[in-house]
């Protein structure tokens, strides 16, 4: 499957006083298309609350590249560059292009999944762990191993 990309409109409360993106706007950005990849595939709000399950971050970091201004039509992708064989476990990167090609900034980011009511760490259903199973994957996606 090919990458997910999903464009982005800058915002104007996006923009700080250097007149660029703002940092915490890229992990905006981030969770936006994450969560549209989610939705588009069947993961929606409405099924993650008829599963009583979600997703949770672990660690999430960025690096940029090539700023970003008010004026940039940008776009996010989305691919899977870790997971377990049971997708309780997984690692997302996105790239964050400009119109012109330029890459602008990376976002990796462990996550894995909470069970909402006892507010645990969860293995995804068979329906979680068959959509995870399609999403686009990195060029050097590895299998996590569990000791």
């Amino acid at each position: 499957m090919e990458k997910f990309t999903l464009p982005i409109q800058v915002r104007w409360s996006d923009i700080d006083q250097n007149r660029h993106l703002r940092h915490s706007a890229y992990y905006d950005y981030g969770a936006t298309t994450r969560i549209a990849c989610f939705s588009q595939h069947g993961l929606t709000n409405l099924k993650f609350e008829e599963l009583h399950i979600g997703p949770i971050l672990f660690r999430e970091e960025a690096l940029f590249k090539r700023e970003i201004k008010f004026e940039d039509k940008i776009t996010v992708d989305l691919v899977v560059t870790k997971a377990s064989q049971d997708f309780s476990r997984w690692s997302i990167r996105h790239h964050f292009f400009k119109e012109d090609g330029t890459l602008s900034a990376i976002i990796n980011m462990d996550g894995a999944w909470i069970d909402m009511g006892k507010r645990k760490l969860a293995i995804p259903n068979e329906f979680i762990q068959t959509v995870f199973s399609d999403f686009p994957r990195s060029e050097d996606f590895v299998w996590i191993t569990k000791n």
